[in-house]
C-alpha cells in the first residue's frame, strides 16, 4: 500500500504549530505578568496552576516542531513521498530535498540521459544532450519544480521503491555513517538514444514533432518536438514564450494540426468497415455540395494550372486508387456519402476527443492529446467534406497519428504508448476490425509503391504510409507523413509532422524513411 502525503494537510498541521506556539508564548507572558502581581499583593494566594499550564502548552507546542523538524532532517530523507512533497512545494535553493543524489535516466540501452553530480557540496542535475531529450525526460529544478519523466518518476529517483515504501534500514545505516544524502534508483526508458538524436537533427531550424513507437507493446523509441529547451539552463524567460514557436510546448503529444491528407486513413477504414467496393466520378472540376460553396479539387488541378496546362482528372477511381493517388475529390465525396453519425461514430472509436494517459503519478497523470474533432450540425455537409479530407474543424496530435498507424500494424488493436522499459503492455482498444487492419496496410504498401509516397521506395525495407499537406492560415502547408515499417510485419510505426514544410511527399516522408532504415542499422527493425 503506498503512503502520500497530503499536501493541505501538511500546510495546515504547520500553520497550526506555529500559531499555535505564538499564542501560547503570549499566553505564558501574561500569566507569568498575572502571577507577579499577584504574588505581591499579600492577601492573594500564589497561581501556580496559572503558569504550569501555559509553560506544559508551550513546552509541548514547542516539542511539536521539533518533531516535524525532525521528521525532515533525520527521518524525511528516507520517505520519497516527503521528498517528492518538499521538491513541489519548497522552492528554497538551499532546499535539503534539492541535495539529494537522484538516480539517472537512461535509454532501453544504458545510455545516461540524466544524472546528479556533487560540485562543491551542492547536487547538480546534468543532461549531456540537452535539448534533443528535453521534452520526455524534463528538467528537475530547484525553483521551477521537474517536467516530464523527471516529475513522472519523482519517487523513484529519489531513491524511494517502485511502490513508494520508505526502507527503515536505509535510515538506520545513514544516521550510523553519517551519510545524510541517499542516492535514488535509476530509470530506465524506452527511448533509443541515437535515433533520437538523429530525429532531432532532422528537425534542426524547424518546427514539429517526429514519434515512432512499436505496434506490438507501445514502446516509444523517438519522441522530439521542436523548438526545444536546454534543461541545464532553465531560465524565468522560458516560461513567459506563449508564442507559436514556444520552446516548452511538446508538439508531439500536446500540440494539435490539420491532419491534411493523412486523415484519409480514417475514411478508408470507413469504407472498408461498411463495405464500400465501388467508384465515384473524380473529376478535374472538383467538388462541392453547394454553389455557395468553394470547389474541393486535388492538387493535381492546382499543379496543372501553375504550369498553364489543362488538367482532365482522375475520372472514376476505386478506393485503393483513389487513396493511393489521394484524391480529395474521392474522399469528400465519400465523407458525405457516409454521413456525420458514421464519421463520428469511426472518430470516437479511434479514441479521438480524448486524452489517453501514459502514466499515472501520486502528483497527476502524464497524458496525452489525441485531437479536437469539432461535432458539426447535419446540416453542414461542405463542412463534413472538408474534414474528410482532414481540413477545417479537424486537428489531431502527431502522437495519435503514431498510434492510429501502430494499431494498424499491428492488426486494429492500438496498445497504450509507454516511455517506461519496465511498465508492462497495456491494451487500449480495437481501432478497426482486423480484416479492415490488414487490407488498409496493402493500401498504405501501394501508396508508397505507386502513389504520393512513391519518392521514399527503398529496396531496403518495406515502407508502409500516407502523405499528407494540411493546408492552415498561418503560412505554408503543414508536411505530414504517417506509416510503418516493414509492411508485412512492422516493427516501428512513425507520425512525422513539420510546420509549414509544403508536401508531405517533400519534406516529412523523406524524414520518415531516413529514420527507419537509421532503425535498421540500429537493429530496431530486423
Amino acid at each position: 500500500m503506498t503512503t502520500h502525503l497530503d499536501p493541505e494537510l501538511w500546510s495546515l498541521i504547520r500553520v497550526a504549530l506555529h500559531v499555535g506556539f505564538f499564542f501560547a508564548a503570549a499566553y505564558l507572558l501574561r500569566s507569568m505578568f498575572d502571577a507577579r502581581r499577584a504574588t505581591e499583593l499579600r492577601h492573594l494566594p500564589r497561581p501556580k496552576w496559572s503558569v504550569r499550564v501555559p509553560i506544559a502548552l508551550l513546552i509541548l507546542l514547542f516539542i511539536g516542531i521539533l518533531v516535524y523538524q525532525a521528521t525532515w532532517q533525520l527521518i524525511g530523507a528516507s520517505r520519497p513521498e516527503f521528498i517528492a512533497f518538499m521538491q513541489l512545494h519548497d522552492r528554497r535553493e538551499l532546499n535539503p530535498a534539492h541535495r539529494i543524489q537522484r538516480g539517472r535516466i537512461l535509454d532501453h540501452r544504458g545510455e545516461v540521459l540524466a544524472y546528479s553530480e556533487e560540485i562543491l557540496g551542492q547536487v547538480y542535475r546534468l543532461y549531456p544532450d540537452g535539448p534533443a531529450f528535453a521534452h520526455v525526460v524534463g528538467y528537475s529544478h530547484p525553483w521551477f519544480g521537474a517536467s516530464g519523466m523527471e516529475s513522472v518518476a519523482n519517487v523513484r529517483l529519489n531513491g524511494g521503491a517502485p511502490d513508494g515504501l520508505g526502507d527503515w534500514g536505509k535510515l538506520g545505516r545513514q544516521l550510523v555513517t553519517q551519510d545524510k544524502r541517499p542516492r535514488g534508483q535509476d530509470l530506465t526508458l524506452t527511448l533509443d538514444a541515437e535515433l533520437q538524436r538523429m530525429a532531432f537533427a532532422l528537425l534542426e531550424g524547424k518546427q514539429g514533432a517526429i514519434v515512432l513507437m512499436r505496434p506490438e507493446d507501445g514502446a516509444i523509441r523517438t519522441l522530439v518536438s521542436a523548438p526545444s529547451y536546454d534543461p541545464n539552463r532553465i531560465t524565468p524567460a522560458l516560461f513567459q514564450d506563449s508564442g507559436p514557436g514556444a520552446a516548452l510546448l511538446n508538439r508531439a503529444t500536446q500540440g494539435l494540426y490539420p491532419p491534411g491528407s493523412t486523415f484519409k486513413i480514417l475514411l478508408a477504414a470507413l469504407a472498408l468497415e461498411q463495405g464500400f467496393s465501388g467508384t465515384l466520378e473524380c473529376p478535374a472540376d472538383g467538388f462541392t455540395t453547394s454553389p455557395r460553396y468553394r470547389k474541393i479539387r486535388d492538387h493535381d488541378y492546382y499543379t496543372a494550372r501553375k504550369s498553364g496546362s489543362t488538367w482532365a482528372g482522375h475520372g472514376r477511381l476505386d478506393l485503393a486508387t483513389a487513396f493511393a493517388r489521394s484524391s480529395n475529390v474521392f474522399f469528400a465525396q465519400l465523407g458525405v456519402r457516409y454521413g456525420h453519425d458514421a464519421f463520428f461514430a469511426m472518430t470516437e472509436r479511434m479514441q479521438l476527443n480524448r486524452r489517453i494517459v501514459l502514466h499515472e503519478t501520486p502528483y497527476g497523470d502524464w497524458s496525452m492529446r489525441t485531437g479536437e474533432i469539432r461535432r458539426l450540425d447535419a446540416s453542414d455537409q461542405y463542412g463534413l467534406a472538408q474534414m474528410s479530407i482532414g481540413q477545417g474543424a479537424a486537428l489531431v496530435t502527431p502522437a495519435h497519428m503514431a498510434l492510429i498507424a501502430s494499431a494498424i500494424g499491428n492488426r486494429g488493436l492500438a496498445v497504450r504508448p509507454r516511455l517506461i522499459e519496465t511498465d508492462e503492455a497495456a491494451p487500449l482498444a480495437y481501432f478497426m476490425s482486423t480484416s479492415v487492419a490488414e487490407r488498409l496496410s496493402a493500401m498504405l504498401r501501394q501508396v508508397v509503391i505507386s502513389g504520393t509516397g512513391r519518392g521514399i521506395d527503398t529496396p531496403r525495407l518495406a515502407i508502409a504510409g500516407k502523405t499528407g499537406t494540411a493546408e492552415n492560415p498561418q503560412g505554408a502547408s503543414h508536411s505530414w507523413f504517417v506509416g510503418f515499417a516493414p509492411a508485412e510485419r512492422p516493427q516501428l510505426a512513425v507520425a512525422v509532422l513539420v510546420e509549414h514544410g509544403g508536401y508531405g511527399s517533400a519534406t516529412a516522408a523523406p524524414i520518415a524513411r531516413d529514420l527507419l532504415l537509421r532503425a535498421v542499422d540500429l537493429g530496431l527493425i530486423q
